[in-house]
Parts: structure tokens; sequence; C-alpha cells
């Protein structure tokens, strides 16, 4: 990538209001009112660290405790973390505070307890606080002042650059894992031996912003890992199980010569949904979440539905870089920081914008308008109560190219005025519909349509 230029404004340390157990209640009317007033009436930057007391592990949340209050037109700047890092914590962990705290696991005491939106106690698997019913380190919440459901969130994403190694060997570098896991689309269609099998791939990248391109450094088939409280993990079925590297065999020199572009991007980002008090953070959905589109980066614009007051932001799961489809269950999962501004458009200003109406996550470019259409549109309603169980045996990518084309439906005939036949004949010959991905549970079809196609409006 070119030279990163980092965003520089007039910048304010986070207030932070997190709790380091990740078990939080429903914030009152008077602590949003109060958050939201303690502050001069300037445009401020906020500054987000990602600690044991700022992030949330596998889950969105509507109770979730703010950790900063902005108003519209605010900056924040979100550091993030990869949950995979502890699949070498010696290259993205180990010296790095935000990191040791987050990924801390001795026995009985965990940085971060709750991973996951299943039980606390462990009661499904066996596995762990959260059950692993949700996987992703999240950074956030950010309560945005004013916002009410019905209203619509842009965050527009100014910047975003590598979380540099603290590995003193390792100086000007920064490091990713990709996981070729069981939920990845290849796992029963494999052709080596010995099959089925869940191989690792560390890559290297470079944090100066000086090389545009990842290599990979070497791979490793997942053993059994037996974690800090006993629990043996036959699979990757529980985030942050610290890989004991004593006992896998590092296969040097793969990929080689294979230079992987870097575009960097928030795998999981998005506003809480309304549905329920704790939601696996693996299925995408109306709220945004985990939609794994590598074009959710640098110069890209993302607007959600609001759907609870504040409307809670969150931001995580960071990639360097992805195909679409991230077929094999993963992208390069990497730490990285963020710099987003956030701008609520109050429902009552919506009427014959591209807005009105908005129910899916959108993305627009300086080239392209994206819409995102899922397996089930939204999955923690239509599916009921076992919704979030249910949805990992329900998707498919029908249902996701059905959603996708209604999705982009709507917006040409809403945002662009035109008469569904006119929608979709232009579909037909300028749009593109592509794979986002086959492994979160509720599948993905991303359509484009280029901004050029409507220039002589």
């Amino acid at each position: 990538m070119k030279r990163m230029t980092r965003v520089r404004l007039h910048t304010l340390a986070a207030v932070s209001f997190g709790i380091a157990s990740g078990v939080v209640g429903l914030q009152t009317a008077a602590q949003a009112q109060a958050g939201c007033e303690s502050r001069p009436g300037a445009q401020l930057h906020h500054y987000l660290p990602a600690n044991n007391e700022t992030v949330h592990w596998g889950y969105f949340s509507k109770g979730r405790t703010p950790q900063v209050f902005a108003h519209s037109g605010d900056f924040v700047t979100l550091e993030t973390l990869t949950h995979h890092a502890n699949d070498d914590a010696s290259l993205m962990v180990t010296g790095d505070p935000g990191a040791e705290s987050v990924f801390k696991w001795e026995p009985n005491d965990k940085g971060v307890d709750r991973r996951g939106a299943g039980p606390m106690d462990a009661s499904v698997y066996g596995r762990g606080a959260g059950e692993g019913f949700g996987v992703h380190v999240l950074t956030g919440p950010v309560f945005v002042c004013g916002a009410e459901p019905g209203d619509v969130l842009e965050v527009r994403i100014l910047d975003m650059y590598p979380r540099p190694s603290a590995n003193p060997e390792h100086k000007g570098k920064t490091f990713g894992s990709n996981a070729a896991a069981w939920w990845g689309f290849h796992y029963n269609d494999m052709i080596e031996e010995p099959k089925p099998r869940e191989v690792i791939t560390i890559y290297e990248i470079d944090s100066t912003g000086e090389r545009d391109w990842a290599k990979a450094v070497y791979n490793y088939r997942w053993v059994p890992q037996t974690d800090p409280n006993g629990v043996r993990h036959e699979m990757i079925d529980y985030p942050g199980v610290p890989v004991d590297h004593s006992t896998i065999t590092k296969n040097t020199g793969v990929l080689e010569g294979v230079r992987i572009p870097i575009r960097p991007h928030f795998g999981t980002m998005g506003v809480a949904p309304a549905e329920a008090d704790f939601v696996d953070s693996i299925p995408p959905g109306y709220f945004g979440g985990n939609i794994d589109n590598w074009r959710i980066g640098k110069g890209g614009t993302m607007y959600y539905p609001v759907a609870v007051p504040g409307a809670l932001l969150s931001a995580g799961d960071p990639h360097a870089a992805q195909g679409d489809s991230e077929l094999a269950g993963t992208a390069i999962e990497t730490s990285l920081t963020g710099v987003v501004q956030v701008i609520l458009h109050k429902q009552g200003d919506l009427a014959g914008t591209y807005l009105e109406e908005l129910d899916y996550p959108l993305l627009e470019t300086d080239t392209e308008w994206v819409v995102h259409g899922f397996s089930y549109a939204n999955y923690l309603k239509e599916l009921g109560d076992s919704a979030q169980s249910d949805i990992y045996s329900k998707s498919s990518i029908d249902n996701a190219m059905r959603d996708a084309f209604r999705k982009m439906r709507h917006f040409l005939m809403t945002a662009k005025g035109l008469s569904e036949d006119e929608a979709i004949s232009l579909m037909s010959v300028a749009a593109d519909f592509g794979v986002t991905q086959v492994v979160d549970g509720n599948w993905g079809v991303h359509g484009i349509v280029q901004k050029r196609v409507f220039a002589g409006q």
C-alpha cells in the first residue's frame, strides 16, 4: 500500500465507561443524557484503545456499556484486535499491553471472560463462558447522541493502518493468521490426506505502509490444544485458545514468491440489533455485523439502520486481505486501527433521499454503490426464538441472491427514481452480483452498481 497518511484532527482522550467483565445492563436515559451533555460544543475526535475494558468478545448487545459518547460529525479512532492473535502469540500478543490484557488466560482467569453469546456457565459444550457462539473481538460500542430507531447512521472510514508487532525482532512488521477451518466451504471437499484437517497460515505485513502486499511465513496443522482451564479443543471451537507451539510442526517455504495484495478492512462493523440482549457476532444481518466485504475499508462509507437508542456502533474482526467468498473460513486476520466519522441522519429527513426506507447495510465508495443481501434479511426476526442456532443450517446462496436482488431493486427505485422495469433491466446489463461470504451462518451476496452509470442523470 502507499504509505498511509493518518488523519490528523484535534484529538481528545476517549471517555471510557467500560467494565472488565463484559456483562452489562441496559443503559438508562439518564446515563445517555449525561454522557452526551458532558462535552463542549465543538466537533471532537475521540480515541478508543483496545483493551480488556473496551472490547466485547463474540457478540453485539443493546445493553453493552458505551465506551465513547459521540455527536454527529465527531471522529473516532478505533483500535481493533484480531481474535486469531493467539495462533502465534509471540508475533501478535506478547509485549503489546492492550492485546495482552485481552488475550490473558491463566487457570480460571481470563482477561475477557465472555467469548460469545452463549451461556456464561458453559453448560452447552463446556468450552468456556459464552461457549464461542460468536468469535470476534469488537471495540466499542460508540453511543451516537440523538440516534433513535428509524434513523440511519453513516460511518465514513477515513483511514486504516496496521497495528505493529510488539516483538522487537520484527520491528516494522505486522502479522496475521488465516485459518482454513471446519466452518470453511472447502472442509468436506478435500483431495489430499489427512482429511479433513484445519490449517493455520501465518502472514507477514509491512506495518510502515511502504509495501502493499503480504507474504506467507509458515503454516501448521491444528492439533488438539488444552487451554489453561484444562479444556481440550480437538478443533478450532473457542476463540482465543493459546496455541502451544511445542505441539505443532511449522512448515516454512509455503506460497513462495506469492504476494497477497493488501486490502485492509473491517470484517465486522455494525450497530446493535434490537431483537435479543446478546447476538452472536458471526451471522451478519440488517444491523451490519460480520459482512466480510473487503470493500469496507479506507474511503468507504457504510450506512446502517438504527435499531436501538444511541445506535451502539462497534467494529472489529480486522482483515489485511480477503477474497470474495472468504472460502476457507477466514481472511488474513490481523490487528488494525481505523479512523471513522459518524454522521446521524434523522428519520424525518430521509424522505426523497437515497437513504429513504433503508433497512439494510449499504456501502458507498468513490465509484460504487454496494447493497448486501443475506440468506435471511433479518434472521433474528424471521427464524424466531431459535434464530441464533437455526441460521447455521438454513443458509443458501439462492436466498442471499434473491435478497440482494430485492435490495438493489429497492435502491434503484428509491435512490435513483427508476421504475421496476427500468431497475430490472439496469441490473441485468450494468450491475455485478458476487458472493461476499459462505462461512458466516447467514451467507452473503453483494450487488454493485457503478456510479458512472448515472453520470447523465
